[in-house]
């Protein structure tokens, strides 16, 4: 049986990490991934992929680096990528996953004019959604939590647009039926959330106030649409496995 491949591209912050574990572990707990069902695979350290061929689909996350740097390791999986997209690999990916794609495939990112969109936002799903079976499950509109700089700009050619939040038109692209991507972050929950405010109002004194008073919460839609994506590969835990061991 194949591994479902999940691509980490950066880390969260030690602050973070230090109550809630990194990326991977996020993934893993909010997406009810089984341990011996998935591939981690950490690209910023030099962790090497296998051809798309050898995994049942992959989930990319977010990252502290930006699309634009372009860098090595960034645009070796913005090859490879391309390459899944060609045999139809499913693929979900959210944040840098989601602009990277959306680069990959020949779409614009970039830093977004209005400065960082963070916190639990509104999604709203549009008319093209409704023809989608895996947001079957959403409400027309829904919370989820969001902390990006840079946005896709323009959509790749081809990609169809099914939400958006009230700062980004560009929530949740999809790609066919085999790839679907979200700027929002559906392995944040309330607490996570909450942490990222701690670490931005230390990285920003000037705005500590307003990081403190911000209201976060867990998101279970944004969540089961992640879910969704690990149950339609067989990839989910078992309910007798309680625990997440890497």
């Amino acid at each position: 049986m194949k591994p479902l491949l999940l691509m980490q591209t950066g880390d969260a912050p030690q602050l973070v990490q230090h109550e809630l574990g990194n990326f991977d572990q996020m993934f893993m707990e909010q997406g009810n991934i089984a341990a011996d069902r998935v591939k981690i695979v950490h690209l910023p350290t030099g962790g090497s992929l296998l051809a798309p061929e050898n995994y049942c689909g992959v989930v990319i996350t977010g990252s502290p680096a930006m699309v634009t740097e372009q860098l090595p390791w960034s645009e070796q999986a913005a090859e490879w990528l391309r390459q899944a997209m060609r045999i139809k690999l499913p693929i979900f990916g959210v944040c840098y996953g989601h602009q990277l794609l959306a680069h990959a495939l020949g779409g614009t990112v970039g830093y977004r004019p209005q400065g960082m969109e963070v916190g639990t936002l509104e999604i709203e799903l549009l008319p093209p959604a409704g023809n989608d079976k895996r947001l079957a499950i959403l409400p027309p509109r829904f919370k989820a939590n969001l902390i990006h700089s840079q946005s896709v700009l323009t959509p790749p050619l081809g990609a169809e647009v099914l939400a958006r939040s009230q700062q980004d038109a560009y929530q949740i692209l999809r790609y066919g039926d085999h790839a679907l991507t979200t700027q929002f972050h559906p392995e944040f929950n309330g607490k996570s959330m909450q942490r990222y405010f701690t670490w931005l109002s230390e990285k920003d004194p000037v705005n500590q106030a307003a990081y403190q008073q911000q209201q976060v919460s867990d998101t279970p839609f944004s969540q089961m649409l992640l879910q969704g994506f690990v149950v339609s590969l067989g990839a989910q835990r078992s309910p007798l496995d309680k625990d997440f061991k890497n």
